[in-house]
């Protein structure tokens, strides 16, 4: 579903190949394309040639925005963020960095979610695994988690976009810092509801869903009614994503093809799209390509 894996020294030239085919219409895009790989390497390892890359690159973001606004967009689109460990093992960098860098891209993917129109977006921030990493690691998490939910809070494009945000999950297994961090911007974005924003932390599929059977039978228990009212309906609504939309799209990215115990319930007749890219070397072309790829496929809900 996202790209073939590439050997070193390929991803250039192909990377290339893939904004020419955007750009076949145009003298300098069959004139591109006709060069050897081995030509088009060696432009490409010039400033010459990555000042075209960029340039051809940011033409062929255009054309796949363009391509992409023409057609109905996912309502909400759930993105699983995996690489960040692996990207920052391949740069060389220290596994904090790693994460770093995927913050900023998530601050990115969610402008791109302003500008393309996407109104919900949930994302598996931190799953109740994760917390069996390296004592050391997880710490460095939950200091960044604090950190970002605070900024969102005051974040302009937040309050300029009424982003309502969310935390989903089990919340009590964070630090209290953390606690206060997303009770700060859930109160402060509460009142919004141009655009959601659910952020999957300390969260489990399976724990959702025991969860939400375990309050219905509570609630059979103490109101009596018929165990044949239990339906679809009534379960969603006990689910931490109540209210929001089940994702059309589900992105995950660095090329695992799993969904990891990630909204079992909500994915039932969800479009997958796996990425052969670490999440912080998401391009917005890769988030264009797989709207695209969604776009083109005929969702039968199961029929």
């Amino acid at each position: 579903m996202g790209s073939e894996g590439k050997e070193d020294g390929e991803s250039d030239s192909s990377g290339l190949s893939e904004v020419l085919i955007g750009l076949m219409g145009s003298g300098i895009g069959r004139w591109a394309m006709s060069l050897s790989s081995k030509v088009k390497d060696k432009i490409l390892k010039s400033d010459v040639g990555k000042t075209a890359k960029g340039f051809l690159e940011e033409m062929y973001e255009k054309y796949l925005i363009q391509k992409v606004m023409q057609r109905p967009r996912p309502e909400h689109i759930a993105i699983i963020l995996d690489g960040n460990r692996r990207y920052a093992r391949e740069l060389g960098i220290g596994i904090n960095k790693g994460h770093e860098l995927g913050g900023d891209k998530l601050k990115d993917a969610v402008q791109w979610c302003y500008d393309l129109g996407v109104k919900a977006l949930t994302i598996y921030l931190f799953s109740t695994e994760n917390f069996k990493r390296d004592e050391k690691e997880v710490d460095y998490l939950m200091s960044l988690f604090e950190k970002y939910f605070r900024e969102a809070g005051d974040n302009e494009e937040v309050h300029k976009h009424r982003v309502r945000i969310k935390a989903i999950g089990q919340l009590d297994l964070l630090p209290e810092g953390v606690r206060k961090a997303i009770r700060y911007v859930e109160e402060r974005t509460e009142d919004y509801a141009d655009y959601l924003i659910n952020v999957a932390i300390a969260y489990g599929g399976r724990e959702e869903i025991i969860r939400a059977i375990q309050n219905i039978a509570l609630e059979a228990k103490n109101n009596g009614f018929d165990i044949e009212n239990i339906d679809e309906r009534l379960v969603s609504e006990h689910l931490y994503t109540k209210g929001a939309p089940d994702p059309d799209l589900v992105l995950r990215t660095s090329g695992e093809a799993r969904i990891s115990n990630f909204l079992l319930w909500q994915l039932a007749y969800s479009e997958l799209y796996f990425e052969d890219v670490c999440w912080p070397k998401l391009s917005k072309a890769d988030f264009l390509n797989a709207i695209r790829a969604y776009q083109e496929r005929d969702r039968r809900f199961g029929l």
